[in-house]
């Protein structure tokens, strides 16, 4: 579909998806190189193929996008176009409301993060007045936080809080500006379901990633009626955390081999156990809820046959509350 709206788009044809995005945030680390980008929304899959995860583009190297707001491709690419091609953020969003695609700019709202040619960062927001209360911006030097259809402006605050009192790096503080609008009806389309939206994403870009394959990519499109969407995506980001953690220590790293045993589908995963440690062993679904998560007394950890429904998980095991292995499982 997003393929199909971006053909039309070209031929004159002109879309626009109803208050997309709810929250979210757009940064960038000088440090690092890296640009990225957080949201989410009561919008989902099941409206508008990919969710809230339609509004960003992340361009390695040099910044990162988010339209929202009665969305419009053809917005979303002029403003791709004109970053890549030199322009500031302040100097993007001043294109787009003087050429809306519909003449409509003040439905639409945009937060724009980049490095300027010394390599420093530089941010800038818009919310036009006709977007749905409560909306608004905040603005620092490295990022931008904007938000319509809130509960109110206590969900930038939080945001805005959580991503500059969060130590790490920049992919924690987006995490954690995520976190900072977990609340039932952050997105008030969402406060019958008790949650605070329905889909949400979090993408982070090294300086020579190529557009299609970014460093980090998490995305959960679509949630069941009552589950957190914010939640499923943190649970996705501390399994990839694991990934990460266990390439940087590789003398902590454990190999875990994987075998089904003979006459049955049960899943064994066993490793060679190092001195007196505790193991811990947590699987995860590809949504990123927990499915399990027991105390392991040896290297031996046995999955029985229909514990768990066939398809694909992640397990990540941890030493002493340390992580030390990752991995796919692939469920018969």
């Amino acid at each position: 579909m997003r393929t199909l709206l971006f053909i039309l788009s070209l031929m004159g044809w002109h879309f626009t998806v109803l208050a997309q995005d709810t929250f979210s945030i757009v940064a960038v680390d000088s440090a690092t190189g890296q640009v990225g980008s957080a949201g989410a929304s009561c919008l989902d899959n099941s409206q508008i193929l990919g969710g809230v995860s339609i509004i960003v583009k992340v361009h390695p190297g040099r910044g990162a996008i988010n339209t929202q707001s009665f969305w419009d491709p053809t917005n979303q690419n002029n403003a791709s176009g004109l970053l890549l091609g030199g322009s500031s953020p302040t100097q993007v969003i001043d294109w787009l409301t003087l050429n809306d695609v519909t003449n409509e700019p003040l439905l639409r709202q945009y937060g724009i993060a980049d490095f300027d040619p010394n390599n420093s960062p530089r941010a800038d927001a818009f919310t036009g007045s006709n977007c749905f209360d409560f909306k608004g911006q905040r603005v620092g030097s490295n990022y931008a936080i904007q938000g319509n259809i809130l509960s109110g402006p206590a969900i930038l605050d939080s945001m805005e809080a959580r991503f500059l009192n969060t130590p790490g790096p920049l992919s924690d503080k987006l995490m954690a500006a995520l976190q900072g609008a977990n609340v039932p009806g952050a997105d008030t389309r969402c406060l019958n379901e008790g949650v605070s939206s329905r889909s949400t994403f979090l993408m982070v870009a090294k300086p020579t990633d190529p557009e299609n394959n970014l460093w980090l990519d998490l995305r959960v499109n679509q949630t069941p009626f009552g589950e957190e969407p914010i939640d499923s995506l943190q649970n996705l980001y501390d399994a990839w955390q694991l990934t990460a953690s266990t390439n940087e220590l590789s003398a902590e790293a454990l190999e875990v081999k994987v075998m089904t045993l003979p006459g049955s589908q049960s899943l064994q995963l066993s490793w060679e156990t190092r001195g007196s440690a505790n193991y811990r062993m947590a699987i995860f679904s590809l949504e990123g809820r927990q499915v399990i998560d027991t105390q392991v007394a040896n290297g031996v950890f046995n999955i029985p046959e229909n514990q768990l429904a066939a398809g694909a998980y992640t397990y990540r095991l941890l030493k002493d509350n340390l992580p030390v292995a990752q991995g796919k499982l692939i469920l018969p």
